[in-house]
């Protein structure tokens, strides 16, 4: 069987994983895959996905800021796309390209599979309301929590995001509701950061009481993740958790995608931890 080339389109795209994920995967499963990355700029990027995939490519990853565009120049939506507003995986089927989003699936499965912590009945706090949280509404809301709160430094923001999944929260049977960052009240049992503080190592502006008690889970991974974390620890959480096991889940559902074969991710999380 010949080799098939995959990669990640992304700008920065140095210190990703993917590579290393994919390639772990491919040892698992025997199957002939080489994966890549490469830095795409914006103007450039829809030329260079159609040329990836006119020479013989594979499949696609996109990570930040092409997600939208990856989205948008699309022939096909799945409904987790549709709900998104943002793709993170690219493949072609009869000449069309068809776009994928993986993010929510790889939460979940990291959050229920790997950390065993429960998301039905439970109340839920999202810290941020950019495209990280809007990627992830669906399958959180899908699991059927009691509650799933969004707060952000401005809750115009947050409000938007819950008027755009209202009708799916009532489908689920979960309260949705939105809040400033400051006015975050206690009593959630997952905590989780989305907020674009965490990415620069800020501490999200919350009480340390919204904290207490409560699972904390932060949604990139590594050194990124260390300040909140820390924090949370610090401040009484019940546990704490990066998001390096949804970078790994959610690149298996793409693995998936292209392949046909389901690779054992729990496997590949638990060697990148040694290997960090």
């Amino acid at each position: 069987m010949p080799t098939t080339r995959y990669a990640l389109f992304g700008n920065p795209v140095a210190h990703s994983l993917s590579p290393r994920i994919h390639t772990l995967f491919a040892g698992q499963t025997d199957e002939p895959v080489v994966y890549s990355k490469k830095k795409v700029e914006e103007a450039r990027f829809e030329q260079e996905v159609r040329d990836f995939f006119s020479a013989g490519g594979g499949g696609l990853n996109i990570t930040q800021p092409h997600k939208q565009l990856a989205a948008n120049i699309a022939d096909h939506r799945s409904q987790a796309v549709e709900l998104a507003g943002a793709a993170n995986t690219l493949f072609l089927k009869d000449g069309q390209l068809y776009a994928e989003n993986t993010d929510g699936a790889g939460l979940v499965s990291d959050l229920l599979l790997n950390l065993g912590w429960q998301i039905e009945g439970q109340r839920i706090l999202l810290l941020g309301a950019g495209g990280a949280v809007r990627g992830v509404l669906e399958p959180l809301l899908a699991c059927r929590p009691e509650k799933i709160a969004i707060a952000n430094r401005t809750v115009a923001k947050a409000q938007q995001l819950v008027e755009q999944f209202e009708a799916r929260a009532t489908l689920h049977k979960a309260v949705l509701e939105a809040s400033t960052l400051e006015a975050a009240a206690c009593g959630y049992d997952i905590v989780i950061n989305a907020s674009s503080a965490g990415l620069s190592g800020a501490i999200p502006a919350i009480d340390k009481a919204v904290v207490d008690g409560a699972r904390c889970y932060d949604m990139v991974y590594g050194e990124g993740a260390a300040p909140f974390l820390q924090w949370a620890a610090q401040s009484g959480a019940r546990s704490v958790a990066d998001g390096l096991g949804m970078l790994v889940e959610q690149a298996a559902v793409a693995f998936y995608i292209w392949r046909g074969v389901h690779p054992r991710a729990r496997e590949v999380i638990a060697q990148l931890r040694g290997e960090a």
